[in-house]
């Protein structure tokens, strides 16, 4: 079995270091809000180059109170994309704002930034891009929209962190910056947790009050806020952690291009396009093939861990069926959910290990194809 991710590796790399880093903070007493979350703040604002960074404890908290912090709410409507994990328009909807949908780029599946003007109207509020599997969006294009239309920007960056666009890390472009450290993110914790950037202080100090039952002083409570502190022991991972990140992602990128080598005389497999001006950092490596179902099938069946993600676009989806949508409403996107198939990707896949997962892929393919399915 070769499975999508195998965090249990990784583990072995950091294991003396993050033991003793949790058991530092088992002994101190100190399980909330403490000194590794005050360090890890620090080292990840340097990291990204950006002023401040607000510990939470998830990627989903950190869209919705970026959405909350930028006064986002009902009767506003937020510009985002349907190919996506669902926290995205979920934070929209919990605040009570509408998300409007865009096509994606054939090529990145990114938001097609050409599509984006003629979604703007009066209730418009923000830009929502997402930097899905890792691949940054046209940063340029969409600050450009913004400033001329005068709206908000906050990037999801839950699948890329590190990635860059035109040498600037993704997250630092927008108003807010949003990140997942779910255990199989690039860089994750051993539990949940999320965080939120931004060069504005008054945003940062927003964020901070909201995340904490919305009092910035013990026990004075300004507004509604929520429970959304970070662990003490999984911002002590992340600090053991974040000095690997640079490497964890140029080990990915270096895997990207051998399945890239391994794929380019399968005209079958359409491997992933990087543009110029931008780091990947293949949070996943996802391929579009033919009959990928069946495909898919095949591949669990000879224990190649392939997942898809995502097999039903947010705008077909039960939970935003109130806005009426069909299918056809986003042609781009409703084709490339059914050809999309990520392979195994993580830091310590061997290279043997990706051979076996390129040669069945093309095996199961050809499968398929003569079968006519």
């Amino acid at each position: 079995m070769i499975p999508i991710i195998d965090s249990k590796r990784q583990y072995a790399t950091i294991k003396d270091k993050a033991e003793s880093a949790v058991l530092e903070v088992m002994r101190s007493g100190k399980y909330i809000l403490s000194e590794n979350n005050k360090k890890f703040e620090e080292e990840i604002s340097k990291y990204l180059n950006v002023s401040h960074a607000v510990c939470l404890n998830s990627g989903t908290d950190a869209l919705h109170l970026a959405l909350r912090a930028l006064n986002i709410g009902k009767g506003d409507e937020v510009i985002t994309v349907a190919f996506t994990f669902v926290a995205t328009t979920e934070s929209i909807e919990i605040v009570g704002a509408t998300p409007v949908f865009v096509d994606i780029d054939e090529k990145t599946f990114n938001m097609d930034v050409n599509k984006i003007e003629e979604k703007i109207t009066p209730k418009t509020k923000a830009i929502l891009p997402v930097h899905l599997y890792g691949q940054p969006c046209d940063m340029d294009k969409i600050m450009q929209i913004a400033k001329k239309h005068n709206l908000y920007v906050i990037e999801d960056c839950c699948q890329a962190i590190g990635a860059e666009y035109k040498g600037q890390k993704v997250g630092t472009f927008g108003d807010i910056g949003c990140y997942s450290f779910y255990p199989t993110k690039n860089l994750g914790t051993m539990g949940d947790g999320g965080l939120a950037i931004t060069n504005n202080e008054e945003l940062k100090n927003r964020i901070i009050a909201l995340r904490n039952h919305g009092g910035a002083i013990r026990y004075h409570h300004d507004e509604i806020g929520v429970n959304s502190r970070l662990d003490e022991i999984q911002a002590a991972i992340l600090r053991v952690k974040l000095p690997y990140i640079d490497e964890w992602n140029k080990q990915r990128r270096a895997h990207a291009a051998l399945y890239n080598e391994l794929f380019k005389d399968c005209d079958l497999v359409e491997t992933p396009t990087e543009l110029d001006d931008t780091y990947c950092v293949y949070h996943q490596y996802t391929i579009k093939v033919q009959n990928r179902d069946e495909v898919h099938k095949l591949l669990q069946e000879k224990g190649i861990g392939a997942m898809i993600y995502y097999p039903i676009p947010l705008h077909l989806q039960k939970v935003h069926a109130h806005l009426g949508l069909k299918e056809g409403y986003l042609p781009v996107t409703e084709k490339n959910t059914k050809l999309v198939l990520s392979l195994p990707m993580f830091a310590e896949i061997t290279e043997e290990e990706q051979k076996t997962v390129a040669k069945t892929v093309i095996e199961c393919v050809k499968q398929t194809m003569a079968l006519g399915v």
